[in-house]
């Protein structure tokens, strides 16, 4: 109780230096979580806004907590905008350290229906994967669905035009011309994986494609248990990811980012099917953000990889 007491007021002091009022004709200050949403902001706000990640570069989401600076990074805001309470369960025990009243909370995931539960075991594309068990949780990775995707920037931009009035047709705007490059994409996803040979993506990392796999017509494998952040992955699961690429000819087993692929390394062993990055795009490398990657270029090449691992018939 007492260390939880002097971290409060170790927030309290170290934020009442803030100072909360922008200069006028200043840029509004947004603090984001995971990678998509801070790309989507940017390209909504451009020159607008001063963007901000939460999740340091490199710094796997799953298992990222936050410090008191980061408490105070948020306190400066004009608007703090989250993936969602269930891919950031810790955001509402964070917010409670927060004296900004002025600033705005936006749940990226508004409006968007989230899949999973122990009465959706066939949602996400994942009808071959009966041993999952959801423990009626929710799957948080909304923004691999093009669909959600153009939702969530419309959360964003909505947000961004309430906050500053004065330069609402130039977010709204943006948020438009932003929204046919998804759907673009979106159609390019669609056209190349409506030829796959194979219908199922094999998958060694968590349970993070659902949402994606759904939208284009494929089964979906991962050896985690449930989309908890905590989820490990058990023997029985991996043997039968193994089964199953041996079985249909596979040759091509993918792995998430930022993490050491010790599950896909062992199939690839066993099974002799390539290992290969399927990008979740929860976070960034170091490399990648001072590079300025974006999430349409992240998606792109997990385009090209899934063409190749499926084996897409030519168009």
């Amino acid at each position: 109780m007492l260390k939880k007491t002097l971290l409060i007021l170790q927030i309290f002091f170290l934020s009442i230096s803030v100072s909360w009022a922008r200069e006028a004709g200043g840029r509004v200050e947004v603090v984001t979580t995971l990678f998509p949403i801070y790309d989507f902001t940017k390209q909504v706000g451009k020159d607008k806004v001063n963007v901000s990640l939460l999740l340091p570069p490199g710094v796997e989401a799953h298992t990222f907590e936050p410090k008191p600076a980061d408490i105070v990074r948020i306190n400066k805001a004009d608007i703090f905008i989250y993936t969602g309470r269930y891919m950031e369960p810790w955001v509402e025990g964070i917010l409670k350290g927060v004296f900004n009243k002025n600033f705005a909370v936006i749940d990226a995931s508004k409006g968007i229906e989230l899949a999973g539960g122990e009465d959706d075991e066939d949602a996400a594309g994942a009808k071959e994967a009966e041993h999952h068990h959801h423990h009626g949780g929710k799957d948080p990775h909304i923004w691999l669905d093009l669909g959600n995707a153009q939702m969530m920037v419309d959360t964003i931009a909505a947000a961004l035009a309430q906050k500053d009035p004065g330069n609402r047709g130039f977010y709204l705007n943006n948020a438009k011309e932003y929204k046919v490059k998804l759907a673009g994409l979106d159609s390019r996803f669609k056209s190349t994986l409506s030829t796959v040979k194979h219908k199922t993506l094999i998958h060694a990392g968590h349970f993070t494609f659902g949402y994606f796999a759904r939208r284009y017509g494929l089964g979906y494998v991962s050896p985690y248990e449930g989309f908890s952040p905590n989820a490990e992955p058990t023997p029985r699961a991996i043997a039968r990811l193994i089964d199953m690429l041996r079985q249909s000819g596979m040759r091509y087993v993918y792995h998430e980012e930022l993490l050491d692929p010790k599950v896909g390394r062992t199939i690839s062993q066993e099974t002799g099917a390539k290992l290969e990055l399927l990008h979740g795009a929860h976070n960034v490398s170091k490399d990648e953000l001072n590079r300025g990657v974006t999430f349409l270029e992240i998606m792109e090449e997990n385009l090209k990889k899934l063409k190749t691992g499926l084996e897409c018939s030519p168009r």
